[in-house]
């Protein structure tokens, strides 16, 4: 276990090959989780929690850490398992997504792996839309589940969604209509947060689940003949995806002269232990941490204004 928490700093400047390490840990049963270690600040046995009125059920209690008190979260209450019992002899995930800090309890941690996203794949078709799972991959020959924290957090603590007035102008609204988004990430209900932010400055989406799925698309746009630069205002893409992330995504758009006009914007929870330099590395041309839908919708009307509209 001293090994595992001592490492988690250094394994978080991990980017660029397509590359991924996970914290595997597990909850109530055998079944086997990961967590992307870029997500992960620190972990630690589970400290004294204390209560909080009406607060929700997955809320088992906060707890003051390094100065600071978060929440920590039951992850196997919320995933519709069963609670965690004995909690003291539980572990704490530390986590940072969407630039807030919150603590996971888990039954146990196992160890970091480093994996290719190539092999981390989307859920298995059929598994239904209520699922709390973002990707599944397979190690020593057991399936592990990557779960769909921004589902989570969405549920326990719903985001703020609404756009200030002022950014919606009448004339960008107008100039939107004719205006198209590509919006890539392998979360649902981020899918769903960014289509309804960029739809109500005006402008229409097309949304896809991955690197590789939104890769393949606009090369068969491009061998159909279609200026992709053109046809998009802004490609707005994840970092963290199965099959290829958007490091790996961007520099693949980069390199094909028929893509390579097309504005792309990193759109990641990964505020905390961000690395600015790889978004300059791959060519991206631009950053914004989830999820601000202020700030979103202003990267949507200044690119709206960019391109004269």
């Amino acid at each position: 276990m001293a090994g595992v928490l001592e490492s988690v700093n250094q394994r978080t400047q991990l980017v660029g090959e397509n590359r991924l390490e996970l914290l595997l840990f597990r909850l109530a049963g055998e079944q086997i989780y990961g967590i992307n270690v870029f997500k992960v600040k620190e972990v630690l046995q589970c400290p004294k929690l204390t209560m909080m009125p009406q607060s929700s059920p997955v809320v088992r209690g906060i707890a003051h850490i390094r100065g600071g008190t978060i929440s920590i979260l039951d992850l196997s209450l919320a995933t519709g398992q069963q609670a965690l019992d004995d909690i003291e002899n539980r572990f704490v995930i530390i986590t940072e997504y969407n630039s807030a800090t919150q603590g996971f309890l888990v039954q146990g941690v196992e160890r970091i792996i480093n994996m290719n996203w190539g092999d981390i794949h989307p859920p298995p078709k059929g598994s239904g839309t209520e699922h709390y799972l973002t990707a599944v991959t397979e190690v020593d020959g057991k399936m592990v589940e990557i779960i769909d924290v921004e589902k989570i957090l969405s549920e326990v603590s719903p985001m703020h969604e609404e756009i200030s007035e002022d950014i919606l102008t009448e004339e960008a609204t107008q100039a939107a209509a004719a205006m198209h988004v590509l919006i890539v990430d392998d979360s649902g209900i981020a899918r769903k947060q960014i289509k309804r932010c960029v739809e109500t400055v005006g402008v229409e989406t097309t949304l896809l689940n991955d690197g590789r799925q939104a890769l393949n698309y606009l090369l068969e746009l491009a061998d159909a003949g279609e200026n992709v630069a053109e046809k998009f205002l802004v490609m707005i893409s994840d970092i963290e995806m199965p099959e290829m992330d958007g490091y790996t995504l961007t520099a693949a758009v980069r390199s094909d002269p028929r893509l390579a006009n097309l504005h792309v914007v990193l759109h990641t929870s990964l505020s905390g232990v961000f690395n600015q330099a790889m978004v300059k590395k791959v060519g991206a041309d631009n950053f914004l941490a989830k999820f601000n839908p202020d700030q979103l919708a202003t990267m949507v009307t200044d690119r709206i204004k960019a391109v004269g509209g």
